[in-house]
């Protein structure tokens, strides 16, 4: 490692253009056609690990160059940070057309849960972590780092819908006329309403035991605490 500004800014470039490249359609029919589908995806997956692992200690190492003082925005993740979590154990925990292999069930009913809140509760999750920890740092190499992955997440969310509803048509065009990417968006404008009751007691009270778990393990785990002093 280098420990330069300049690695950060290639490994988030190398970890975006992973993404990307190779899994735009024509690209991916393209490559699947010379490799093999399980080449591909190994290839994909090891290219794609390896940037994330070159992005984060390049990030580790690298000098700070500070850009504004972040003050009382260094509250922001652990303001945040209780509602991303919701979202990623939401994520996981509810049956969603958006997600590999579930496919099936694009239809307008079963946007329930955080689905009415938003149809990618996972990368929101992750933007919402990637944007807080962005603002709460105030240095350039940190806002190449969370930048990469909220931009990573966030168009994430755009491709990802693009292509379903390329590959789903009219069954896409139902769901999405009762939901929407952006969160809270589709509550807002009164084509769906908020019901904690189907996100659950148990699920956002996962995510709050994973917040005080966090925080507790913060400082031991990335250096800094959770919380800020005084």
């Amino acid at each position: 490692m280098t420990g330069s500004i300049v690695e950060v800014a290639l490994a988030g470039a190398l970890l975006l253009l992973s993404h990307f490249v190779p899994p735009a359609p024509g690209n991916r029919a393209r490559i699947v056609a010379r490799t093999g589908e399980g080449a591909y995806m190994g290839l994909y997956s090891l290219v794609s690990v390896a940037a994330i692992v070159w992005l984060c200690l390049a990030w580790a190492a690298a000098p700070v160059v500070p850009l504004w003082e972040a003050g009382i925005l260094r509250w922001v993740p652990a303001v945040v940070l209780p509602f991303a979590l919701i979202l990623f154990v939401a994520a996981y925990t509810t049956r969603n057309p958006t997600s590999v292999g579930q496919g099936a069930s694009l239809l307008p009913e079963t946007a329930r849960g955080v689905l009415r809140i938003t149809r990618n509760p996972l990368l929101w999750s992750v933007t919402a972590w990637a944007l807080s920890h962005l603002v709460a740092n105030g240095d350039l190499a940190s806002v190449l780092f969370f930048g990469t992955f909220a931009m990573l997440a966030g168009l994430g969310t755009v491709l990802l819908e693009r292509k379903i509803a390329l590959r789903e048509g009219a069954r896409w065009d139902a769901f999405a006329a009762v939901t929407s990417n952006v969160p809270f968006a589709a509550i807002l404008q009164g084509r769906q309403r908020l019901d904690l009751r189907e996100i659950g007691p148990v699920r956002i009270g996962a995510a709050f035991a994973l917040t005080l778990a966090l925080v507790q393990f913060h400082g031991w785990l990335f250096g800094v605490p959770a919380i800020p002093p005084g």
